[in-house]
């Protein structure tokens, strides 16, 4: 099976999986939420639609290992492995606004080459293997063609348990503010990520995420003509805990802006 046929597939279970989500969120109680740590929630709809995807990856991809938000199976394959946010925006959803999504990429060695990101409010879903495009319910998405800063509209998230850098990231987040056509933050990484494939942002930046929550959506990024690293040029950012996804045009001046205020080196 080759790439574009994994991802042809991929949509179809993202979709299925998307559609549970959506259906348990007319009827959901908030008080079946569970707190995994300060601020970090979780609920049943997220551990049922992750052991939906990982039974049907498994079945697609037999050689496949897993990378899991919800640790439904975290057995790394030797090659391939699938990364895993069934819910990206899980607070979102809990508190019933509709900006969640479904986030699942596929990595062969350290590269990722698969990249389904589905939104089931909005039903969009957002697609790319490596070397194919990227795309948005099968039709073709590029990048903005914004060629300033100046003339971007920028999407970041902000911390919600471990404060420490605060102050250092408000300064970074000021300067945006100054330099751009704006900032916002909707609460869902994986579809920060794929607005700017599509256009509807030029850039996004933030720290502290996980591997899921960006995996999906930088390959999709990246096939739609923008460009992905860390907060400096390189270093691997599905892994790097911070992301700087753009346009291409306005990469150099996001760096820059960060850099103005961000001495941090994440681990």
């Amino acid at each position: 099976m080759n790439l574009e046929q994994i991802s042809q597939n991929l949509n179809i279970i993202a979709r299925r999986v998307g559609n549970f989500i959506k259906t348990e969120g007319e009827s959901f109680d908030v008080a079946k939420v569970e707190m995994k740590g300060f601020n970090n929630l979780v609920s049943y709809v997220d551990k049922e639609a992750e052991k939906q995807l990982v039974e049907a990856l498994r079945e697609l991809l037999p050689e496949a290992g897993f990378i899991t938000e919800e640790e439904t199976d975290n057995t790394k394959g030797e090659r391939y492995n699938w990364i895993i946010d069934p819910l990206d925006g899980t607070t979102n959803f809990t508190h019933g606004l509709p900006n969640y999504c479904v986030s699942v990429g596929l990595t062969d060695g350290d590269d990722v080459v698969v990249g389904v990101v589905y939104d089931p409010n909005r039903d969009e879903c957002f697609s790319a293997h490596k070397g194919g495009g990227a795309f948005c319910n099968d039709a073709p998405i590029k990048v903005s063609e914004a060629p300033k800063l100046g003339n971007a509209l920028i999407a970041t998230g902000f911390p919600y348990y471990d404060f420490g850098l605060t102050q250092q990231y408000l300064q970074v987040l000021g300067s945006f503010m100054g330099k751009s056509h704006g900032v916002r933050r909707l609460g869902s990484a994986a579809l920060d990520l794929v607005y700017v494939a599509i256009g509807r942002f030029e850039g996004f930046f933030e720290y502290n995420l996980n591997p899921w929550d960006v995996a999906g959506g930088a390959i999709i990024v990246q096939e739609a003509g923008g460009k992905v690293t860390k907060f400096t040029e390189g270093g691997d950012y599905i892994f790097g805990r911070e992301i700087v996804a753009s346009n291409g045009k306005i990469h150099s001046e996001m760096l820059e802006t960060i850099a103005e205020h961000w001495k941090q080196q994440l681990p």
